[in-house]
């Protein structure tokens, strides 16, 4: 199991501004896409990213709540440590930049109450694993994909053009009343996320993909209602 944030809301010169959305996935063999999934819009501003962190592990919890899992990963490059077991003073000494640091000091509390739970009810371990993981790429692409139709409701809501930013390399489809966001990694062609088209926002919109000159690996998707 895994959770992870995606998709950010740019602004014209293509500075990301809000995250659009959480995802939780439970990821089982051949780790290709999820098998169960809990999403939900945040629209959270970019420059305090590190708090959806803490949302995520809880959203993992949440989906623990009706599923099974061995094991917990969450989007915390920090060599796999178990975040129950993180420390002030272990993450003071790890490679992590100061910035960095005080943010996840500040979240270390929150972070430890959810994974402690964690390992309480259900007995699984929740690693600061990061983007080594499988299912975190998965979680990452099944937000992404959740994200763009969050932001299709809000574009059809305000009337006006979104931008989107979505994770790297990836390349999104629309097929069967869902939109998929397929991975464009090396060793990673079938591995995607995808959401269900419940609203039937897609319909009503013009979605065009373009690459993001910013960012070299990322794409960038205009979103317009329809007139």
């Amino acid at each position: 199991m895994s959770a992870d944030s995606s998709v950010a809301i740019l602004d014209s010169n293509f500075v990301p501004l809000y995250l659009v959305a959480s995802a939780s996935v439970l990821v089982e063999s051949p780790y290709r896409e999820a098998n169960l999934r809990l999403a939900m819009p945040i629209f959270k501003e970019v420059k305090n990213g590190y708090e959806v962190i803490a949302g995520e592990a809880e959203l993992c919890r949440d989906l623990l709540g009706s599923v099974k899992a061995d094991v917990v990963h969450l989007d915390l490059s920090l060599g796999a440590i178990p975040v129950e077991d993180l420390s002030p003073v272990e993450l003071s000494n790890m490679r992590v930049s100061s910035k960095a640091r005080q943010h996840l000091l500040r979240l270390l509390p929150r972070l430890r109450k959810v994974a402690g739970e964690i390992k309480r009810v259900y007995g699984l371990d929740v690693l600061a694993i990061g983007k080594e993981s499988i299912p975190v790429r998965v979680a990452e692409l099944t937000a992404g994909a959740e994200a763009i139709l969050f932001a299709c409701g809000q574009a059809l809501e305000d009337n006006q053009e979104l931008m989107l930013g979505l994770p790297s390399r990836c390349q999104p489809r629309i097929a069967d009343q869902r939109v998929y966001l397929h991975s464009l990694m090396a060793a990673e062609h079938d591995v995607r996320g995808y959401a269900e088209d419940a609203g039937n926002v897609l319909g009503k919109v013009n979605m065009v993909e373009i690459l993001n000159p910013f960012a070299r690996g990322f794409r960038a998707l205009k979103i317009e209602p329809k007139i």
